[in-house]
């Protein structure tokens, strides 16, 4: 049996990137990857393509002839609202492009990264059956709102007459790690803090704003990835939703002081007060027995190793600049 012909849409992103490198050293995949704006990093056991996915034609270019997909594009300005609410339509054009021809080209198997902003808050980890679209949070309201109409969407086509296709719908929590976005104005709380923390003078401050009490479920970049190879092999029905998440929640306080114990400096940790909490759910962990039970998938990296992986990394490659 030949290899098969897996595609990473959005190769050149934080989570493409991961997944296409993970693979490519996989002798059963011949791995393809696609990128648009940013240049393709070095790694000969990827075959990069340039292609706009807003761009349908391009979009059916690429996907033919291939075996699996794993759409990782998107367009992402961090946790800046107004930012967030702007990058809407792109990102309702590559997912109903890559969503179309996935079906069209009638490929094996299609992960859809979805995300867990679909969930109210509990005090207890969240199930799929959890998910509310009657009691959004109001700051994420649009954004929840289109991937619930995508995960829809693959759920439609999968139960079509002549669908050939299967589709996985993965609601993951909060993904950090290497080659994430690490810069103050687009990456979400773990970069930005790993930033700060980095660049900030011994016996100085780290800012937060508001009181830090928020929760969030965090997940390596790995075990994300661990469960895209499981689920690739084990998946059996046509559709399906899954929630990837650590299953436990920390407070952004608690992180902050998590990773200024990792970076061994005495600093101080100020509340800001003045503004609004920029957060998407006041707390919010995700179940994930059903990808337990249908694939054995677990997460293996602890919160501390994670970030001690991660600052590891950044100071290698980014904390000069």
């Amino acid at each position: 049996m030949g290899k098969k012909k897996i595609l990473v849409c959005g190769a050149t992103g934080f989570i493409g990137r991961n997944v296409a490198e993970y693979f490519s050293e996989n002798e059963k995949f011949e791995v393809f990857g696609t990128y648009n704006t940013r240049t393709p990093y070095n790694n000969n056991k990827i075959q990069f393509i340039k292609a706009d996915l807003t761009k349908p034609e391009e979009v059916k270019s690429v996907i033919e002839g291939k075996d699996i997909l794993i759409n990782a594009a998107a367009v992402t300005s961090g946790s800046a609202s107004y930012k967030a609410e702007r990058d809407l339509f792109p990102n309702i054009i590559i997912n109903s492009n890559v969503i179309k021809e996935s079906y069209d080209s009638q490929i094996e198997q299609m992960i859809f990264l979805s995300c867990s902003v679909m969930y109210p808050t509990l005090e207890r980890p969240v199930k799929e059956e959890d998910s509310d679209i009657n009691n959004l949070h109001p700051r994420y309201y649009s954004i929840a709102r289109m991937k619930v109409f995508f995960e829809d969407m693959c759920r439609f086509l999968s139960q079509t007459k002549d669908n050939r296709t299967r589709f996985i719908v993965v609601r993951h929590s909060n993904i950090y790690g290497p080659h994430d976005k690490f810069d103050i104005e687009r990456a979400h709380i773990f970069g930005a803090t790993i930033n700060r923390v980095t660049s900030a003078p011994e016996n100085g401050n780290i800012i937060i704003t508001g009181t830090g009490e928020e929760e969030r479920d965090l997940l390596y970049i790995s075990d994300l990835v661990n469960f895209f190879e499981l689920s690739l092999k084990g998946q059996k029905s046509f559709y399906e939703i899954y929630n990837v998440g650590y299953g436990s929640s920390i407070s952004v306080k608690g992180l902050v002081g998590k990773i200024i114990e990792a970076s061994e400096k005495n600093l101080t940790i100020v509340h800001d007060k003045s503004k609004e909490s920029n957060v998407i759910l006041t707390k919010l962990a995700l179940n994930s027995e059903k990808a337990m039970k249908d694939f054995g998938w677990k997460p293996k990296v602890s919160l501390e190793e994670g970030i001690k992986r991660t600052m590891e990394w950044y100071n290698k490659n980014l904390g000069s600049a």
